[in-house]
Order: structure tokens, then C-alpha cells, then sequence
């Protein structure tokens, strides 16, 4: 799409009828919301051992957690929504994990443990689900589901604010 900008007012109009946004600029808008668009539920065993004079000590634990991926609107470049003729063309930023605390603490389980473990070993444990986790769920195949979901949906919200031509781009 072209560089001409769209009437902010007019976009922020249609915003405001469809989410009852107000008082502000399509822009600042965009700059204070996010479009979480998949999310993936994960659960993951972690173990660790401590290896001890006396023996050994031994920690296992799963860890429950919901990976939301999506677009980060305030990451979107000034003009990022604007009008060429009859098409609106929207420039979305690229498909990211939204939130690095995914893990619900409260559903974790210690599975098995012996000795003695200090709140240390279990923030170093809670870490290393948390880097398995997104190694896990963070991949090619779920960022491209989640780029093609956003398109859709943000093709899905201009056409039901009465845009009939539009044009959506993430990532680029």
C-alpha cells in the first residue's frame, strides 16, 4: 500500500464504535494494546540433582504453563494503518511471545523430591521449565499459525468496521 496516511480521526471513529475506544489517536491507540491471537498450553517434568557427601538429593517437579503468542501493537511503526484509495493497508509487527511469566505456579507439582532444596534451586528449576517450555512452543510452525491467525482477525475487525478493501501485512 501507498504512504498516504488515513484520516485518523475517521479510523479512530470506526475503532470507537466497534471497541468503544475514545479520545485518543489511532496511533497512541496502537501503541497501548496488544492482539494475542494463539496460545498454547504446555506442561513440562524438570528435574535436578544435587550431588551430596552424604548422597544425593533429588527434585522433580511439572510445571504447568500458557504460551501466548501475538502482536505487540506498541511495536508498530507511526502510519502503520492507512488508506490508498479504497483499500486500508495495515502494517502489523512481527508474531512474538507475549510475556515471558507463562508458567502457573499455582498448578505446579513436586513429583518426587529428596534432601533439602532452597528457594534457589527452585527459581533455577522454574527457569529451566521456562527455557524448555519456549523452546518447545516458540517454533517456525506456531509463529507462522499465529502470524496467519493475526492477519485474519485484523482482516476479520476492518471488515466488520465497513471496510470492504483491505490489505494486511505482519511482520514485514
Amino acid at each position: 500500500c501507498g504512504h498516504r496516511r488515513a484520516n485518523d480521526f475517521f479510523l479512530l471513529s470506526c475503532f470507537a464504535m466497534f471497541g468503544g475506544l475514545t479520545g485518543k489517536t489511532f496511533d497512541k491507540v496502537g501503541r497501548t494494546e496488544v492482539l494475542s491471537v494463539l496460545a498454547v498450553s504446555d506442561e513440562e517434568i524438570v528435574d535436578t540433582v544435587s550431588h551430596g557427601f552424604f548422597g544425593d538429593s533429588e527434585l522433580i517437579r511439572i510445571y504447568y504453563g500458557t504460551l501466548r503468542m501475538g502482536i505487540d501493537l506498541r511495536q508498530a511503526r507511526k502510519g502503520w494503518i492507512r488508506l490508498k484509495g479504497d483499500t486500508v493497508c495495515a502494517d502489523l509487527p512481527p508474531v512474538r511471545l507475549l510475556g515471558n511469566e507463562f508458567i502457573d505456579e499455582a498448578r505446579t507439582q513436586t513429583f518426587y523430591e529428596t534432601g533439602t532444596w532452597t528457594a534457589a534451586d527452585r527459581k533455577r528449576l522454574y527457569l529451566k521449565a521456562s527455557r524448555i517450555m519456549r523452546q518447545r512452543v516458540v517454533n517456525r510452525d506456531n509463529l507462522n499459525k499465529a502470524s496467519q491467525q493475526a492477519e485474519a482477525q485484523m482482516d476479520k475487525l476492518l471488515h466488520a468496521m465497513g471496510f470492504e478493501h483491505v490489505r494486511i501485512t505482519v511482520g514485514k
